[in-house]
């Protein structure tokens, strides 16, 4: 059997880089892609840390932010040809649970997922559903095509906030996600303040057009949200995972707090009565919700390019996650 070079997530908060057979389509609705581009996600450092921020399934194949093109398809894929430039939803909803039938299948009980439970685009090729699928047009560089998965989320989260023209938003960590966010904002025409420690980051805070950077560690991020608002931020989101209370601390009343990063490993406390008296409005956002068509056009009109740190062989693994680890990286780029 032919071999291709893969990213293997081995448990434990370890991986290995191996040969693997090339994947064979099993199903009808599958088809077999040729991965032009991936990228690592802070999903990946979570994976691999110790203890582990979010779940895998081991001698898995990582690798959820990929693109690449059909070479094979399934007798039952439609809508789909060989050739095709295609970026995958990595999301696998069962489409038959409750929340599948309500139309919310990010939220499925069942839900699997390509490069974490089952195998990526960590490799040169790989297996997905039709279902994954969504045509990039032939303008779009593999490069640019691969910020499609993070940025779907991020457009999904956009969506729930419904961000107003003239309003300001607080966006707290300036690492890829936090970017994207600064990003959408500009375009949205929302006045945006970022919190983040790193020198390193907030250069790139700066490039996506934010308004106003602080180190938190030096300056009062509160003192300088009320001095800018009087009244405290009307969007404010947490694109770290960690910092649920410091956004109670700068939203105005009757604001909104978007809750994106994720980190299971990690408690917090905070007094429900803000919330209450206040009427804060909190939410969560997971993943995309059918926003996979928005974050393609939006690809069109982001200057996503400049967030490209690291542009490398699958062999190079290592040297791009020790470099996201070390927050001496924004997007990397890896190429099977």
């Amino acid at each position: 059997m032919e071999k291709m070079l893969a990213v293997v997530f081995k448990g434990d908060g370890k991986f290995s880089l191996e040969e693997r057979e090339i994947p064979r389509i099993k199903k009808d609705e599958e088809v077999l892609i040729e991965v032009e581009a991936a990228s690592i996600c802070g999903t990946d450092i979570q994976i691999l840390n110790v203890p582990p921020g979010h779940p895998a399934t081991p001698d898995t194949i990582l690798g959820h932010e990929y693109t690449g093109k059909i070479i094979e398809k399934g007798r039952a894929v439609k809508g789909f040809e060989v050739g095709d430039r295609v970026v995958i939803d990595p999301n696998i909803p069962c489409d038959s649970c409750a929340y599948c039938k309500m139309g919310r299948p990010n939220l499925c009980v069942n839900m699997t997922t390509l490069g974490i439970f089952i195998d990526g685009g960590f490799a040169k090729y790989n297996v997905a559903p039709q279902y994954s699928l969504h045509r990039i047009p032939d303008g779009i560089p593999p490069e640019i095509a691969v910020f499609t998965e993070p940025l779907s989320c991020v457009v999904s989260g956009v969506k729930k906030l419904e961000p107003m023209i003239g309003e300001t938003a607080v966006v707290l960590g300036a690492g890829p996600i936090g970017l994207y966010y600064i990003a959408i904002f500009k375009a949205s025409g929302v006045r945006v303040i970022v919190s983040e420690p790193s020198d390193y980051r907030r250069g790139f805070a700066e490039e996506m057009g934010a308004d106003m950077i602080v180190n938190p560690q030096e300056t009062s991020l509160k003192d300088v949200v009320m001095d800018e608002t009087d009244i405290g931020a009307d969007i404010v989101v947490d694109a770290v995972g960690v910092l649920f209370g410091d956004t109670l601390e700068v939203v105005r009343r009757g604001g909104r707090v978007l809750l994106f990063g994720m980190n299971r490993s990690v408690e917090q406390h905070l007094y429900q009565y803000d919330i209450t008296r206040h009427e804060i409005n909190v939410m969560g956002t997971y993943i995309a919700d059918h926003t996979f068509p928005d974050a393609i056009r939006a690809l069109k009109v982001l200057p996503l390019r400049k967030l490209i740190t690291h542009d490398l062989k699958l062999q190079d693994f290592k040297v791009g996650l020790n470099a996201m680890r070390q927050k001496e990286a924004i997007e990397v780029i890896l190429r099977p």
